[in-house]
């Protein structure tokens, strides 16, 4: 037996359960990893609370790394012994657990197993989101919401290393603004006490932005968009202060035909190409010292519940993992 986190009814931090439960033996394209450290990441919130429905029971958490323990039949990319992160949607919460051995990559020498699980979901959210939603390069005015959190510190050193001269972060205390200013930003507008868009219009000298990184939804929108150069991008990939209203696409148009997109990292890594290809370029990064991962807050699995809390009440900055 082992033990694992999980969700019978869905509701606040408390529905996080611990307990005991079986694992068996791989089967045909599985492995069973050992854990060692788990990420955790605000969807992990979305599913415990209801928000992205789950049938129940169920293991939240969708990264992590550890120690590959046995393979099933057919597996020949991932051996026993292998050190390995993923990002599956789902079961990450627990000592042990099956994987489907396609969706695991090998973690280089060089990167600790904490920051491995810390920065898979959030480092590959911010490679899709720089390099294949919008490519940022040396002309790029960007803004991203949420500038002090997991994906936006490692946002705003990636988009400073990809050559982006004005890199745009939005906060709500000094004290995060201070920290975006460390990894990388080159602006940080702090929303408690300043007009973001204002100040964005003020930065830009009145053209706006190439492209938003929206993952706040309700509380931010469609400030956003106003934002925005003409043709500009809205990229929104999450919504922690509540879901978005009904949109009325007509708004695209008024306020300078619009895109706007609502990406997801599973789709941006659906093959086994892509996986190994942006799970390269996040560990090239990071091994290279362009991109550090903070890991803020380690927490032991069994108390799953005070990291929730702690997420859901704006206690924390950078990346946040669970160790059995």
């Amino acid at each position: 037996m082992t033990h694992a986190i999980r969700v019978h009814e869905t509701g606040g931090p408390e529905a996080l359960r611990y307990e005991e439960v079986e694992v068996g033996d791989p089967g045909p394209g599985e492995a069973l990893i050992r854990q060692t450290a788990i990420g955790i990441n605000f969807i992990d919130v979305y599913h415990r609370s209801g928000l992205y429905p789950q049938p129940a029971p169920f293991i939240p958490g969708s990264e992590a790394a550890g120690v590959v323990e046995a393979v099933g039949p057919g597996v020949t990319d991932i051996a026993v012994g292998d050190r390995v992160a993923y990002v599956i949607a789902g079961g990450a919460y627990a000592e042990r657990r099956l994987a489907p051995a396609d969706r695991l990559v090998k973690i280089p020498e060089g990167v600790d197993d904490a920051t491995a699980a810390a920065m898979m979901l959030k480092g590959m959210t911010a490679r899709y989101l720089l390099r294949a939603t919008y490519a940022v390069g040396p002309s790029t005015r960007l803004m991203f919401h949420a500038a002090a959190g997991g994906v936006g510190l490692i946002v705003g050193q990636w988009a400073r290393h990809l050559g982006a001269p004005a890199i745009i972060g939005t906060v709500g205390t000094p004290e995060k603004a201070a920290l975006a200013r460390e990894h990388g930003y080159t602006h940080v507008i702090d929303y408690s006490t300043e007009d973001f868009v204002a100040r964005t219009r003020e930065i830009t000298g009145g053209a706006g932005v190439d492209v938003v990184y929206d993952s706040v939804g309700k509380d931010t929108f469609p400030a956003s968009l106003d934002c925005l150069r003409p043709r500009g991008l809205w990229v929104t990939f999450g919504q922690s202060s509540g879901a978005l209203p009904p949109l009325d696409t007509g708004l695209l148009s008024r306020k300078g035909s619009l895109f706007m997109t609502r990406p997801s990292v599973f789709h941006y890594t659906a093959t086994r190409a892509d996986l190994v290809e942006t799970a390269s370029d996040l560990f090239e990064v990071v091994r290279s010292g362009a991109v550090k991962v903070p890991v803020s807050r380690i927490y032991p699995l069994k108390d799953a519940a005070k990291a929730h809390a702690d997420l859901e009440g704006r206690r924390t900055t950078g990346s946040m993992v669970l160790i059995p």
